[in-house]
């Protein structure tokens, strides 16, 4: 059953991308339970008076899907990457402007833990994690690409491997070093912004 679901999703997709718009909207239900959980699995520890909610982060970002017309659609795993992406964009710039409401919000470490990578994004920790996947995806690109869709994305090795044309063990390999890279460079940059702080 899965996999015939599966399947009819990637059907949908690949219709879509064709510009058949009953595609998209056979396509919503079927993919709206797995957008809510995602949306809920990245807000899950997200200040309890946070003006976004898991179904409004789900619906900003399908309407932002559904304007994206030129996209070409795979299958699912592609899909929920895609999905995860911008729903992380939504977050970070909701993050940005309330800190922007906040005088003096400074970046906040984001604590890794050894077992999930990451701990669940809050609004300053999310905007350091994003500074420093940036910074990442300009010296290596598939490796940034690794976390967006294993961490934002929750896809698995396998799925993961799959959109990107790699093996599972090059996945793993990028995720370990990812990981010890994203923790070095945020903690750096909160023991740079200290230094400044004391010398002002």
């Amino acid at each position: 059953m899965a996999e015939i679901s599966h399947q009819q999703i990637t059907g949908l997709l690949v219709r879509w991308s064709k510009g058949d718009e009953a595609a998209l909207k056979e396509l919503t239900p079927l993919v709206y339970g797995d957008l809510r959980k995602l949306a809920g699995w990245l807000m899950r520890d997200e200040r309890p008076n946070h003006t976004l909610q898991p179904t409004a982060l789900v619906n900003e970002a399908y309407e932002r899907l559904a304007k994206d017309k030129k996209r070409s659609w795979q299958n699912r795993a592609h899909f929920l990457a895609v999905a995860s992406q911008v729903m992380r964009h939504i977050l970070v710039d909701y993050a940005r402007q309330h800190n922007r409401l906040k005088r003096g919000g400074g970046v906040e470490i984001l604590p890794l833990d050894d077992a999930l990578a990451f701990a669940p994004p809050t609004s300053r920790s999310l905007l350091a994690l994003d500074e420093a996947l940036q910074r990442l995806s300009e010296i290596e690109t598939r490796k940034a690409r690794v976390v967006q869709l294993r961490y934002f994305g929750g896809l698995t090795v396998d799925e993961t491997a799959s959109i990107l044309q790699i093996s599972p063990n090059t996945v793993i390999r990028d995720w370990e070093f990812s990981k010890a890279w994203l923790k070095k460079e945020i903690e750096g940059r909160k023991d740079e912004s200290r230094r400044e702080m004391e010398a002002s």
